[in-house]
């Protein structure tokens, strides 16, 4: 079978040579930084595509808009796979309704969960207090707070809500989900619906955002949210800043029920220079980099490389997300 596969020209440059190793029959076409398809410039209007990888060489090459604009154009695109791990930008739903299968990110996991634990334990632990008393060459005990005497308690439960889990558990915490839908893990000690979020974030020592944006999950994180959460709990979001009522997080943390928040998503990105959240003495911020660990790129190329060779064999792709559910 020939598969019709198309993608920015920058990415067919650098999986090229590990694509054409499979042996697949491959009809190849790129476009280019304007949107444009093949050495003869065609619009997309004239092109179709079984299979489109919109890598996350876009964004690095800064074309982002032009290849979103063009996947939409295009005649037919039967299946899109994306760099992205959540959906909420509203051109996949416009995707999904024109027919078009949607395979989302799962590389992002492990770097994202790396990114909760790093930021997590430079709350729990007084490394700036110890490095301040080498400089002063003072001697004495610092106390600090072990993941084995936690809950965590984590709302959504894809690629990076089970990658923390997994961690989490390994560290000996007490782990919580809340998602969607009903569900066993053998790294999660108690699994529950979003009705269930209240109890859990009562216990929760650490909660953590890990949900996609929508109309169920929009301002999940307001002021009856906080209000159920156990005093000095630290929040962490890595899902989208949507979900949070920022207001309600300001409060939250000025009256002392939430001790630390750690934002790397926000309403607004780049977040505006007046926003209250960069000066809060409570607020550990990121610019959305919380993905950007050394092993993401090959983890994202693999991704394709699995799923092309599953389209080929009419095999059930990795990461295919319902069209209901974006």
């Amino acid at each position: 079978m020939t598969i019709r596969l198309a993608m920015y020209e920058g990415s067919w440059k650098h999986i090229r040579e590990r694509a054409e190793a499979l042996g697949l029959d491959l009809d190849v076409v790129t476009c280019d930084a304007d949107g444009l398809f093949g050495p003869e410039k065609r619009p997309p209007e004239e092109v179709e595509a079984d299979y489109f990888w919109m890598s996350v060489k876009i964004n690095q090459d800064g074309v982002a808009k032009p290849v979103f604009d063009a996947i939409e154009r295009m005649k037919r695109v039967g299946v899109l796979q994306t760099f992205n791990a959540g959906l909420d930008n509203p051109f996949y739903c416009r995707m999904a309704a024109k027919g078009t299968r949607i395979c989302n990110s799962s590389a992002q996991g492990l770097a994202i969960a790396e990114y909760v634990f790093a930021q997590v334990m430079s709350v729990l632990h007084p490394v700036a207090e110890q490095r301040a008393m080498q400089a002063a060459k003072e001697w004495r005990v610092t106390p600090f707070r072990e993941i084995s005497q936690q809950a965590w308690a984590i709302v959504g439960f894809g690629p990076i809500g089970e990658a923390v889990a997994h961690r989490a558990k390994a560290f000996g915490a007490r782990v919580l989900v809340a998602r969607r839908s009903a569900g066993s893990n053998p790294d999660v000690d108690r699994m529950g619906m979003l009705a269930d979020l209240p109890g859990m974030v009562a216990e929760a020592d650490v909660i953590l955002l890990a949900c996609p944006l929508n109309d169920e999950t929009r301002g999940l994180a307001g002021a009856a949210f906080f209000a159920a959460a156990k005093p000095g709990a630290i929040l962490v979001n890595i899902a989208r800043g949507g979900v949070v009522d920022d207001a309600a997080l300001i409060a939250a943390l000025d009256e002392g029920k939430v001790e630390n928040a750690i934002l790397d998503v926000f309403h607004t990105e780049p977040l505006p220079k007046d926003d209250p959240l960069w000066t809060h003495p409570k607020v550990r911020m990121t610019p959305h980099t919380s993905f950007a660990g050394d092993g993401g790129p090959g983890r994202w190329d693999a991704l394709f490389l699995e799923n092309i060779q599953r389209f080929a064999r009419g095999e059930m792709l990795i990461r295919e997300v319902a069209a209901e559910d974006i």
